[in-house]
């Protein structure tokens, strides 16, 4: 027997989970997503992932499936049930199920599936061999901000990028880095300065993003929030990813150019370190 998951207010295997065909998730994409870290058996910024789940399905006009309350609960409750100790708890919600039509109708039931993931994040082994990145060209839509689950391009360039011998892509419109495939993109400047793009509909709004800008913040860092060229990132001391199963990850390679030395940078190892510091001491 696997896992149990959450589907629709019910409790039960994985194997036994079915969704109807005619969800508008599956039929539409129509739907938004949350992954929320899990540390010693509870959450890691549970209520960024709330907020963020809250302006996404406001901004499609989805309602809430149930209250934040609700939603902590069944998460505790799959941590539990499934022993799970580190790793992530995955959360969809679709708009709802109607006959196959582009307009969708009012007053629908949302949709609601959960399931958990166990995996290692603080002794991540890619943390310390740090990433190679490949560029590759931004063919998302226009609205990255809302953390839907259209995420065929996404998973289309993270393969490409595997396949030329990278972990990973980031994206690039108009002449300016924007993201990663999964996650916000970040370099640290000869100068010392830390740069991630600044928020638009553009990128989308990280939870570990916005931790990391108070964290440089409270260690006398000095942060930038501004785009960013290929160019830059190349010429960088260092760079890194942040998202919320990563954490912060060194970047050491980018389109075959090493960045600084090759190997994950100081600044950055000082920021993955002390983001896990206080994700222990706050978890929910």
């Amino acid at each position: 027997m696997g896992r149990i998951v959450h589907v629709n207010g019910d409790f039960l295997p994985e194997e036994e989970a079915r969704i109807p065909i005619f969800d508008r998730g599956f039929l539409f994409a129509d739907a938004v997503y949350e992954v929320t870290s899990v540390l010693r058996g509870r959450l890691v910024d549970w209520p960024g992932h709330v907020a963020r789940l809250k302006r996404s399905l406001a901004e499609l006009a989805i309602p809430m499936p149930r209250s934040e309350a609700e939603l902590l609960a069944i998460h505790r409750e799959l941590i539990d049930r499934n022993r799970l100790g580190e790793g992530v708890v995955y959360m969809q919600v679709t708009r709802g199920v109607a006959d196959r039509d582009f307009a969708w109708e009012a007053g629908m039931t949302p949709g609601l599936v959960l399931f958990t993931q166990a995996r290692p994040l603080i002794d991540n082994p890619a943390a310390a061999r740090g990433l190679r990145v490949a560029l590759m060209p931004d063919l998302r839509w226009a609205r990255r901000d809302i953390k839907t689950v259209q995420l065929l391009y996404p998973a289309i360039a993270k393969m490409r990028a595997r396949e030329r011998g990278c972990d990973d892509a980031w994206l690039v419109e108009d002449g300016l880095v924007t993201e990663g495939t999964s996650n916000n993109a970040w370099i640290i400047t000869r100068g010392g300065e830390i740069v991630t793009r600044d928020l638009s509909s553009a990128i989308l709004h990280g939870v570990t993003r916005a931790a990391i800008l108070n964290i440089a913040a409270a260690l006398g860092l000095k942060a930038t929030e501004r785009p960013f060229t290929p160019e830059e990132a190349r010429d960088a001391a260092e760079a890194f990813t942040t998202s919320a199963s990563g954490f912060v990850m060194p970047v050491i390679e980018i389109e075959g150019t090493p960045v600084g030395d090759g190997r994950p940078g100081p600044v950055t190892q000082r920021l993955r370190a002390e983001y896990i510091q206080r994700a222990l001491e706050s978890l929910t």
